[in-house]
Order: structure tokens, then sequence, then C-alpha cells
């Protein structure tokens, strides 16, 4: 029995939807593209090769943080979204980082000019789920940039997530504490300088 293209189609655009309009050539496969197929697609200019494997739909119009789907199917679902790039998603503070920073497992191998690694093996209370990315957690995040950061710059980040109302101060002491005692120091300096409200 032929396949239906049109079917065909409205599978892998469901399965891109999900993903910031990205998919993955396996998943291609699976939905029942094959490599020629493949081939084809990008040659007439269906789909945008991204990178090794990896592609997205042409048509889709891109969200705003559509561009950390890719560099989770890059890394096979093992990097989460960290530091300065996952307050970006947050909303968070006014850090700015020329290359997305990714937290992956001790001991992955993938590497980008695009990206900056860390390794760590993130609990799952750091980690924050959104379409097709995981974030880590804003207390997390600052956390993770706290022994980095301007301490002005700190407490005003600190001060914007607790008026969200995306963390207490009290949470944030105790996870800083539970995670890293020298960055916990650092957490608490900025959280004395940030403005009294």
């Amino acid at each position: 029995m032929p396949v239906d293209r049109r079917d065909l189609r409205r599978r892998l655009f469901a399965l891109a939807a999900g993903q910031g309009g990205y998919f993955t050539a396996g998943q291609a496969k699976t939905t029942g593209y094959s490599y020629q197929a493949q081939a084809h697609h990008v040659s007439a200019g269906n789909w945008l090769r991204i990178d090794r494997g990896l592609f997205r739909l042409t048509e889709w119009i891109p969200d705003r943080h559509d561009d950390l789907v890719r560099w989770t199917l890059w890394s096979k679902h093992r990097a989460v979204v960290s530091r300065e790039s996952a307050l970006a998603v947050h909303g968070v503070g006014e850090f700015e980082a020329a290359r997305v920073h990714l937290t992956v497992p001790p001991g992955f191998s993938m590497s980008d000019p695009a990206v900056i690694l860390h390794r760590a093996d993130l609990p799952g209370e750091d980690i924050e789920a959104h379409t097709g990315f995981s974030v880590t957690s804003v207390a997390r995040s600052l956390i993770d940039i706290a022994d980095l950061a301007d301490e002005d710059q700190l407490a005003r980040a600190i001060d914007d997530a607790r008026n969200s109302g995306l963390l207490t101060i009290r949470q944030l002491r105790e996870r800083a504490e539970a995670v890293d005692a020298r960055a916990a120091l650092h957490v608490e300096r900025a959280i004395h300088r940030a403005p009294v409200r």
C-alpha cells in the first residue's frame, strides 16, 4: 500500500511543532522519510539543514526560545539550558551571553563552538521543562553564576526573581547551601545588597 505523503507530512509537522520546528534525521526516518527522501526535501527547500542530522521546517515561524530546542536535539536530550541562558528564558536579570550555556552530564563528549558546556549531574528539583527543551530553575541558575557575576548585577537579578514571584529569599538560601557553600556566600552578600521594597 503506497504511503500517503500528506499523512507523512502531518506526522512530521506534529512532531516538529513540539520541538520548535526542529527534528532529527532519526525522527524523520521513524516518521517514514527515507534518507533519500530527506535529501530530496533539503534540496527542494522544504527543510533547512541546521547541522549534521538536524533539520527545521522551512515554513516554521521561530518563537523566542526555539533555538534552544536545537541544542537539546543536538545533545540527544542530555543538555539542560543553564546559567545566563536559563536566566534569559526566565526573564530574570540583565545577563548577556554570546554563546548558549548548557549543563551536561559528566562524560558528555560532544562540543560545538556556539555553546559553553558545564558538567554536572543536575537533580530533578533544579530542572524545569519547557516546550522542546529543559532549563535550570531560577534558583539553580542564580547559584551557578553567583561566584562569577558582579555582586550588584546578581543582587538585581535576585530582586527581579523575588519580585516576579519566581522564588523566595528563603528558598534561594536553602538551595544555595545545599548546592555550593561558596556560591551560598556570594548569594548571601548579594541578598544584602538588593534594594529593600
